[in-house]
């Protein structure tokens, strides 16, 4: 019976392209992370301030993008339970900034969107983090920019990409009047 060896890392799938390396998907791994830390650190004590916390702003941020976004959606985009979306939706709808209506042609669906207040807040912590992606975008130039953009959807589950379709789409059939 012959023994099977596993392939050497010299010979893992990739291994001559350098940017396929482990250590270079190391390094990715490591700065992806890192970055999206800073990244969400940038709006962190104005939600401090506000007495919010990092749930309450990627709500704020889906629905500020998405007006009318399902709750069903939004758990889904979120990767989330209904509970803990829950909690942080209630305070959300408790401080004014999120208003949840019945669909029109649904009635079933709870429909999101942001109040004036809820509009104005986000409005502040995206302002925060375009100024950062802003500068490191205008050192790095277009063809990088594109490059990230791929990076980050291949990044993605194709099921969360679906999910992105079908709440665009449910934008435009809103905004033509058809939700």
């Amino acid at each position: 019976m012959s023994e099977q060896k596993a392939p050497s890392r010299r010979h893992a799938a990739g291994a001559g392209l350098l940017f396929l390396r482990e250590e270079e998907m190391r390094q990715a791994q490591e700065l992806m992370m890192l970055a999206w830390r800073d990244f969400g650190g940038v709006v962190d004590p104005v939600l401090e301030t506000l007495g919010l916390g990092r749930a309450h702003h990627r709500i704020l941020q889906l629905v500020g993008h998405h007006p009318g976004i399902a709750v069903g959606a939004l758990i889904d985009l979120l990767g989330i339970t209904k509970q803990s979306l829950g909690r942080a939706l209630t305070d959300l709808q408790s401080r004014g900034y999120v208003v949840q209506e019945v669909g029109r042609r649904d009635r079933r669906l709870r429909l999101l969107s942001l109040t004036e207040n809820g509009a104005a807040v986000e409005r502040q912590l995206f302002d925060l983090q375009r100024e950062k992606l802003m500068g490191v975008y205008r050192d790095v130039g277009a063809a990088a920019i594109d490059g990230f953009r791929r990076v980050v959807q291949g990044l993605m589950d194709d099921r969360t990409r679906l999910i992105l379709e079908d709440v665009a789409a449910a934008a435009e059939r809103a905004h033509r009047g058809g939700a």
